[in-house]
């Protein structure tokens, strides 16, 4: 399930296996579909 936080005046949506932010919540929730629960080698 996609967590929702405010940061900086922003709703993220993240990820709560791999702590991962996204500005769209679409964008989250086809993330945490395919997430592995490892930290992301790299930032999208």
């Amino acid at each position: 399930m996609v967590g929702e936080t405010e940061r900086d005046g922003m709703t993220w949506y993240e990820c709560e296996q791999c702590g991962l932010l996204f500005d769209n919540r679409d964008d989250a929730l086809h993330h945490e579909e395919n997430c592995d629960a490892e930290e992301p080698a790299y930032i999208q």
